[in-house]
């Protein structure tokens, strides 16, 4: 029993969730009022609240960096493509496509739920780094902002944790390297193996968030947030609700329309990768297996050895849409005010966030924290996303392939004539 317990992330959140809900319980129910309102002055809370200290502190440390290692090796994997002219532009198209599509019905859908019961009140934000701000209202006035906001030192920008800014160095610096450098230039190893070693330490980090998620039940627990547990349970509904109405209804309607395949015969063709994606919740592993399904679809070698390896890199429709609605929801759980300023960072951010992603269970986790600092989310949100995150990664992981093996259809057809 302990052995399981110690190999299985997902197990461990939920049991310390339950422990700091149980330990609240105790706490409000045989403590005077007075005291429970001093509980944060206690050095036994205190010492409890390290864990969230520790594991926050360590995410913003590493956050800038991972960001600006994962776009340029993910730009650096599109450069190789582009070169491909027409082949290398219609599947980036068509994965953007795809993407836009997936952010849109997630943060619409959000938007028409009705608002999520805060937990606290409104978060303050650091100053400088406020993306938000009410009088950015106008078009000119959000553009202005968003300039002010991208256009600063890169250094600077990742001590402040401007995220903006970094994304944009980021994007500069990528196409200048595929611009000045072969693409087997020994720097871009160099760039991915330091990407793999901060995804590395990413992952090391993820490890002890069952210290910070025990932390932060117990904080919102004993604050009176009764309802965390509840709106969690919906939020993964609806999370999942939408995830299955992309990759159920929009991308199969896609296939039909623009290859004229039958659904059915799309289904059984494709049910194979779905069932490694869902059981191994990792796109990259899977693409032997897509690479395989496209080919027996009728997709031609030349396109799908092009097509599938760069979808499993940076097309992730499923995670986008899972970001955009877990940072509307998070928001409005932590009383932060989102504007249309903050709408279109969102937006923006949960497009980003797809190029480079990790292609490995829960990698959409490190894509959220761009999107979370950039819309003004605390970061500890993140902790709580985790309770429920695993069984939805299962699904959106899914969806990501089955947009691969579509968009390799679609772009073997467009091929052809």
């Amino acid at each position: 029993m302990w052995n399981k317990i110690r190999g299985s992330l997902p197990l461990q959140l939920v049991l310390a969730a339950f422990a700091a809900w149980l330990l609240a319980t105790g706490i409000t129910e045989f403590s005077a009022p007075s005291e429970v309102n001093n509980i944060s002055q206690q050095s036994w809370y205190q010492f409890l609240m390290l864990g969230k200290t520790v594991y926050i502190g360590l995410l913003k440390m590493v956050v800038g960096i991972m960001v600006m290692l994962s776009l340029v090796e993910g730009i650096s994997n599109i450069g190789a493509i582009t070169k491909l002219k027409t082949l290398g532009r219609r599947t980036l198209g068509f994965y953007v496509f795809t993407t836009t599509i997936a952010v849109s019905l997630g943060l619409g859908a959000s938007l028409l739920m009705p608002a999520w019961q805060p937990l606290t009140q409104a978060v303050p934000l650091a100053a400088g780094t406020n993306l938000i701000e009410a009088e950015a209202a106008s078009g000119g006035a959000i553009a202005t902002k968003m300039l002010q906001m991208a256009l600063v030192n890169p250094v600077a920008a990742i001590a402040n944790g401007n995220l903006l800014a970094v994304v944009v160095f980021s994007f500069m610096i990528g196409i200048s390297l595929l611009i000045a450098l072969p693409q087997e230039h020994v720097l871009f190893e160099v760039i991915r193996g330091m990407n793999k070693g901060i995804n590395t330490l990413v992952g090391g980090i993820i490890r002890l968030s069952p210290l910070a998620i025990f932390a932060i039940i117990l904080e919102f627990s004993i604050g009176g947030s009764e309802t965390l547990f509840s709106q969690l349970a919906m939020f993964a509904l609806l999370v999942f609700g939408l995830t299955m109405l992309h990759g159920l209804v929009v991308l199969p309607s896609l296939a039909k329309i623009l290859t004229g395949i039958k659904i059915r015969t799309l289904f059984k063709g494709i049910s194979a990768p779905l069932a490694m994606a869902f059981a191994t919740s990792s796109s990259a592993a899977t693409l032997p297996l897509s690479m395989k399904s496209a080919e027996e679809l009728g997709v031609t070698p030349a396109t799908s050895s092009v097509v599938l390896p760069l979808g499993s890199v940076m097309n992730m429709d499923g995670t986008a849409l899972f970001e955009g609605v877990a940072a509307i929801f998070l928001a409005q759980l932590f009383g932060v005010d989102l504007t249309t300023t903050g709408l279109i960072m969102i937006f923006v951010m949960a497009m980003v966030s797809s190029i480079g992603a990790p292609g490995m269970p829960s990698g959409s986790m490190s894509g959220m924290q761009l999107v979370l600092l950039a819309a003004g989310i605390p970061l500890e949100a993140i902790a709580i996303l985790l309770i429920i995150e695993r069984p939805l990664d299962t699904f959106r992981t899914a969806v990501n392939v089955e947009g691969d093996i579509i968009a390799a259809l679609v772009i073997d057809k467009w091929q052809r004539s």
